[in-house]
């Protein structure tokens, strides 16, 4: 390390992001550092963001975490996608499968040889060409098998469930040995140097906490990038109008899918997650078009087991900080905006944030032009997922209430317009710099919602329609043979992965 290099690391608020951030510098930043956590047990964490996406694979991945190990923990179940309910209309059903839709041949996607064939009466629904799709359906489960590379269970992508607590423990046992100090108590003030950058953390105890680099993750309330930095916030309630969640974990009933369930109500939705110990359910809403007792009401209603707790109210408004990192603060997770759970992006967010601050770590000259940089990467991270979200509410054809009207009649983002005129025309997908979302998620919602395509590639006229339906039909075939022989979700975890019985408070 050089006199210029960072040496005090201080990371505020612990949680998933607070110990995700610890696990992951201390582990991949070189030698040199000293981490310091500091969280308080009086202030509690959302702890609701249990849904994931296949990027957290990677993440595990980079830290050396075993998968069987890390499910036991946190007692976990595998996510091979989304089921929506009620969306596009009521009595819609579709889910929004992870990994690839078919196999693309050279000249074209598959999908457009199933649209072609779908807009001629051809061809029904996508699910059969979805390995993840049909999984998820019959609840099966397998890992990816590279020893078969020409099958679709090659690389079979899923991601996980988990309980948000659990996660912080393990990932605060991984951390502290490796070094990271966690300090408990309250911060009551924030000091500053004269540039306006931050000097030191004052605590409740009267001890002065200094550091050279800090980490927000206090959540909602930005404790550093915004009431000490005032930063500024990016209200995109306008696109995205639920402002609340009820949250509420019941016992576990049924078999346990291994996917997320998200069923559309009045003035919102309501998520399912199923977990070894226990299933999480919210329901997240807009206070404009409802009240909060209506909201629980409809919630504690649509329970598959008895209530674990009571319900918790959470209140956001979706948007981002103006600038993720400011001046010697970065904020990663909530701190840094609030994205609605319908996608389970939460955790990846906070994955990609700290993947990216790794790439630009800085000295003690903090330049601008990495500042900058990581500051762009972050707003386009987050536009392009906003728009993915807002799609959910912009396509849907419910017409049976006001929430559901003004989702319909509202003005949508110049590139999410874009992108449904594109489809529209000819169903083509376009993906952009890197976006987190491929062209298989925009086809499997824009279809599910019930957006059509008046055409398709003419690239695909190359073969016969004939031709074109033996290629369908064989994929199908394929697909189900595969998942025929997975085992159950349950079977796999019994087999690989199961936790030990929680022990209930007396």
């Amino acid at each position: 390390m050089t006199d210029q290099g960072i040496k005090q690391i201080v990371i505020v608020g612990g949680g998933t992001a607070g110990w995700m951030s610890a696990a992951a510098l201390a582990q991949l930043l070189p030698v040199g550092h000293h981490y310091r956590l500091i969280e308080s047990d009086q202030i509690s964490t959302i702890g609701v963001g249990e849904a994931t996406i296949p990027s957290i694979r990677n993440f595990n991945l980079h830290l050396g975490i075993d998968e069987n190990d890390f499910i036991r923990a946190t007692q976990g179940s595998f996510k091979l996608g989304i089921e929506f309910i009620d969306w596009g209309y009521k009595g819609s059903n579709y889910i929004h499968g992870f990994g690839s839709v078919g196999r693309d041949q050279p000249t074209a996607n598959f999908f457009h040889y199933w649209l072609k064939m779908h807009q001629a009466g051809q061809a029904d629904s996508l699910e059969p060409y979805s390995i993840n799709t049909m999984a998820a359906r019959l609840g099966k489960f397998s890992r990816g098998r590279p020893d078969l590379p020409n099958s679709p269970l090659a690389d079979l992508s899923y991601a996980f469930h988990f309980d948000a607590g659990l996660y912080a423990r393990y990932l605060r046992t991984y951390s502290e040995a490796r070094g990271v100090q966690r300090t408990e108590g309250r911060i009551i003030d924030t000091e500053l140097h004269p540039d306006g950058s931050i000097a030191a953390l004052l605590m409740e105890n009267g001890e002065r906490i200094g550091g050279d680099f800090f980490i927000d993750c206090s959540g909602m309330a930005g404790l550093l990038i915004e009431q000490a930095l005032h930063t500024g916030y990016d209200d995109w309630s306008d696109w995205l109008p639920c402002d609340r969640a009820i949250a509420v974990p019941c016992e576990a009933h049924g078999p346990m899918a291994a996917l997320t369930r998200s069923s559309a109500h009045t003035a919102g939705w309501q998520w399912r997650i199923p977990l070894q110990h226990r299933t999480g359910n919210g329901h997240v809403f807009s206070s404009k078009f409802m009240s909060a007792d209506e909201a629980q009401a409809i919630l504690m209603g649509n329970l598959d087991g008895q209530p674990l707790a009571e319900p918790r109210l959470l209140k956001f408004t979706t948007g981002k900080r103006k600038r993720a990192w400011n001046k010697n603060c970065v904020a990663i997770g909530l701190s840094g905006g609030f994205m609605e759970p319908l996608e389970s992006t939460s955790i990846h967010m906070v994955k990609t944030a700290l993947m990216r601050l790794i790439s630009f770590f800085p000295d003690k000259g903090f330049d601008q032009v990495d500042i900058d940089t990581y500051n762009r990467l972050c707003d386009k991270e987050y536009d392009q997922i906003r728009d993915f979200l807002i799609l959910h509410y912009k396509a849907s054809t419910r017409d049976d209430s006001p929430f559901w009207r003004y989702c319909r009649d509202m003005e949508v983002p110049a590139a999410l317009r874009g992108k449904l005129d594109l489809y529209a025309s000819h169903g083509r997908i376009l993906r952009e710099n890197e976006e987190l979302f491929p062209e298989d998620s925009w086809l499997q919602v824009m279809h599910g919602q019930g957006l059509r395509a008046r055409g398709y590639n003419p690239v695909v006229d190359q073969r016969a329609p004939d031709e074109i339906a033996d290629f369908l039909q064989g994929t199908q075939a394929v697909i189900r043979k595969c998942v025929d022989a997975m085992s159950s979700h349950e079977a796999f975890i019994k087999a690989n992965c199961q936790a030990p019985p929680m022990r209930r408070a007396a």
